[in-house]
């Protein structure tokens, strides 16, 4: 497993080095980069998100999925990833669900970046390799492992 990093902050502006670094990191050329993000709700999972898509260079507005729980995204210019599809499980009843939406052939896909909230929720569906992001809040600060 590879070494897991904590880092404090205050802002969810901070989020942006953190995203900047997620991309920077060795990835899989063979299969979709999958992020496991876990936190409460309102830690900043999506605001994450949202960081990450920024970075990306992703214009639209991004919002939690919490209702229709996958939204994908085009990718403009990226070495690797052409779309970020982002998840929220957290209205998952069944794993199954996941086979619905196809989410097997994206994670096999590896011009795919997803990011999955509550993947606690669908443990067998998130495959080997994926990678877990912490975010817990108190008070004003948040601590993000990665």
């Amino acid at each position: 497993m590879p070494l897991m990093e904590t880092r404090e902050i205050q802002t969810l502006e901070e989020l942006d080095d953190i995203a900047g670094d997620i991309l920077n990191r060795k990835v899989s050329p063979n299969r979709a980069h999958v992020l496991a993000l876990s936190g409460d709700l309102g830690a900043g999972k999506t605001a994450f998100v949202k960081r990450l898509a920024k970075k990306l260079g992703i214009n639209e507005e991004i919002t939690s999925p919490t209702f229709v729980v996958m939204k994908s995204y085009e990718i403009p210019s990226h070495a690797q990833f052409k779309t970020l599809t982002h998840i929220d499980a957290y209205r998952i009843e069944s794993e199954d669900e996941m086979r619905v939406l196809g989410f097997a052939a994206l994670c096999a896909d590896p011009l795919q970046l997803i990011a999955v909230e509550w993947p606690e929720r669908i443990p067998s569906c998130i495959p080997e390799g994926a990678h877990p992001i912490g975010i817990t809040l108190e008070g004003n600060m948040r601590s993000v492992t990665f």
